[in-house]
């Protein structure tokens, strides 16, 4: 098992153990743990990930493939946004999600609200700058 995969298990059980919450990294902050297959493998994968709530439709999230500012973005991105389906895991609660990329403008503002509650998302931005738009997926429950 690789370090990722390591931190990845330990945030995991740490969620599922405390109803949604976690320290270390992520203390205090909105997590959310995303179901996806993967498009080339088939395999199903369970990735810890920040979310921002929309806050006029409670059915919605956001979740960004900032991969930390990496210079690529993360394989659950592409499940998701290929596959148009998943599931999510926030607090207690399972349930089945559609997904959708937001651009342009609205996602420049919701990307701009997370960066504002979690100025790190501004610093993976500054990464990226010229590489990559860090992209913005919406779950809507389903």
């Amino acid at each position: 098992m690789s370090d990722h995969d390591d931190w990845n298990a330990k945030t995991i059980a740490e969620f599922r153990a405390n109803k949604g919450k976690v320290g270390g990294y992520f203390e205090g902050s909105p997590i959310v743990l995303l179901h996806h297959r993967g498009r080339k493998s088939g395999a199903e994968h369970v990735t810890p990930v920040m979310y921002l709530a929309d806050e006029s439709d409670p059915d919605t999230v956001y979740v960004f493939a900032s991969k930390a500012g990496a210079p690529t973005n993360p394989g659950w991105y592409y499940n998701l946004r290929d596959a148009g389906a998943g599931s999510v895991e926030i607090g207690e609660e399972r349930y089945p999600v559609t997904v959708s990329e937001i651009t342009g403008a609205d996602r420049d503002r919701i990307y701009a609200e997370q960066v504002s509650r979690f100025p790190g998302f501004g610093e993976y931005e500054v990464k990226t700058n010229g590489v990559r738009t860090i992209p913005v997926l919406a779950l809507h429950r389903a």
